[in-house]
């Protein structure tokens, strides 16, 4: 049996800016700094471990992304991410 954390660990994608902008219509896309690991974040998210979520929202490590970020991904549309989808969310995090 899989478990979630091999689920993640398989389905980890890396995509261009392109392909991700779509998902800014319903406002899914959730930014993760490159302090974190990607797949690690993603199992706390599944996982509803509101204690480290929210100790990285604090922290500004999970976020929405910022107007000046969106800005500049716009100009560098084959800007790479890795990826994770976890329902709603989209969490990537800069390559």
């Amino acid at each position: 049996m899989t478990t979630v954390k091999e689920g993640f660990e398989r389905d980890l994608a890396q995509v261009s800016w392109r392909e991700l902008r779509i998902h800014l219509r319903r406002d899914a896309i959730v930014t993760v700094t490159s302090d974190l690991n990607l797949v690690a974040v993603a199992g706390a998210v599944a996982a509803d471990d509101t204690s480290a979520v929210g100790a990285w929202i604090a922290g500004g490590q999970l976020a929405k992304p910022t107007a000046a970020e969106l800005a500049e991904w716009e100009t560098s549309l084959d800007k790479p991410f890795l990826m994770l989808i976890v329902q709603p969310y989209i969490l990537i995090q800069a390559v």
